[in-house]
């Protein structure tokens, strides 16, 4: 199972989804792993507390170009609120194979430079009182 997997990152990183600039974003936010030099430019196009256009830029290893593009993919049509409670965990199971400590730095890096891009949004999103 983890080789099926393992060529469902790979196949992300060869033909991220979500890649390139946006037009006009509302926000966006550059994050980098300086421990292995990854770096990602995250944008959102953010309408009625709705992201509906997300890319991205960057280069870095394929669990951080994978993890990019499996959570833009996610957070496309979420309201922000759910964007901001989208956990860790939450993308460490569309990832869905084990993350060596190592890598752990690798593959967080589009999550927090996304709760970096929405934390530059005035007013400050929350998360949902019952968002779990």
């Amino acid at each position: 199972m983890d080789d099926l997997y393992r060529d469902y990152i790979l196949e992300h990183y060869r033909r991220p989804h979500n890649f390139g600039p946006l037009q006009a974003p509302t926000v966006s936010r550059e994050g980098a792993n300086p421990l292995c030099g990854d770096r990602i430019t995250i944008e959102l196009g953010i309408r009625n507390g709705v992201v509906d256009q997300v890319g991205f830029t960057g280069r870095g290893c394929a669990i951080s170009q994978a993890s990019a593009s499996l959570l833009t993919d996610e957070i496309k049509g979420k309201t922000v609120e759910q964007v901001v409670a989208f956990r860790a965990d939450d993308l460490l199971d569309l990832l869905g194979i084990e993350i060596s400590p190592a890598r752990l730095k690798c593959a967080m890096l589009s999550l927090e430079t996304v709760g970096g891009a929405l934390g530059d949004l005035d007013p400050k999103p929350t998360p949902a009182a019952n968002a779990s």
